[in-house]
């Protein structure tokens, strides 16, 4: 196999203080991922009493986080809808768009939304829950069903009845969503 070393690269010598990849153990064990650090600034934000600045949100997180890191939080969350976010004087203000659970099921939209199969992939989802989720979900659609003004023709989604045989006149659902 040789004796390559693969800890550093040719010609230069690491980082004084650093380990072999550019990070001391200390600093790899602080860093967060982006999906951490999301949830971080959203329960940060759910704390306060009214919109929250980003310096607020820096101060409550603590742990040396960068202002410029929160921003870009801040900023990927409102791109995703997962924050609103208003201007007072040169700054913006931040809120949560929703709780955990709506944050949640519109990261699921997301993903359901990116498939060109919608109905394999809710197949698979289906087939893979709990019995108490099936019979959560089955409540679920059973209250909208019910909660659907209905026509001769059947329940009428966003854009008016739905087609007969649409699987989404059975469900009382609109698939564009």
């Amino acid at each position: 196999m040789g004796g390559k070393s693969f800890g550093k690269a040719p010609g230069g010598g690491g980082t004084p203080g650093r380990g072999e990849f550019g990070d001391s153990g200390r600093e790899r064990a602080r860093r967060r991922g982006q999906g951490q650090l999301e949830a971080q600034v959203l329960a940060a934000l759910h704390e306060a009493s009214g919109p929250a600045t980003a310096a607020w949100v820096q101060e409550r997180l603590g742990g040396g986080l960068a202002y410029t890191t929160v921003m870009t939080i801040l900023s990927r969350l409102h791109a995703k809808q997962a924050v609103t976010r208003e201007r007072s004087g040169r700054a913006y203000v931040w809120t949560p768009a929703a709780d955990e659970a709506g944050l949640a099921a519109l990261r699921m939209r997301r993903v359901l939304d990116g498939e060109p199969d919608r109905d394999a992939v809710l197949t698979s989802f289906v087939s893979a829950l709990s019995a108490h989720d099936e019979q959560v979900l089955r409540t679920l659609l059973d209250r909208a069903t019910a909660d659907a003004p209905a026509t001769a023709d059947g329940p009428v989604t966003a854009d008016g009845p739905a087609p007969a045989g649409d699987p989404a006149a059975e469900s009382g659902t609109d698939r564009r969503r």
